[in-house]
């Protein structure tokens, strides 16, 4: 099942779908329905690494100074 959804294009973003679509040989609601599943899946999977970094960060559960330094250490980053 699917359902309909309007969208508003400025002119020069309606002509860039247009011409990919032409050149993919794909329906410019395919790209369309493409580009979003493809924003919803990544924005879904950065708001949830933020919320358990959040959860994290409110228990309290951050790296100790060592493992700081030591992953510093390894990358030569603020040091020798």
């Amino acid at each position: 099942m699917t359902t309909t959804m309007t969208l508003r294009l400025d002119p020069e973003l309606k002509n860039r779908l247009d011409q990919l679509a032409k050149a993919m040989h794909r329906s410019k609601s395919f790209l369309a329905v493409q580009a979003l599943q493809d924003f919803i899946e990544l924005n879904e999977w950065q708001v949830g690494e933020i919320e358990s970094a959040i959860k994290e960060a409110d228990q309290g559960d951050f790296a100790s100074q060592q493992a700081v330094s030591q992953t510093l250490s390894k990358w030569r980053v603020g040091g020798s």
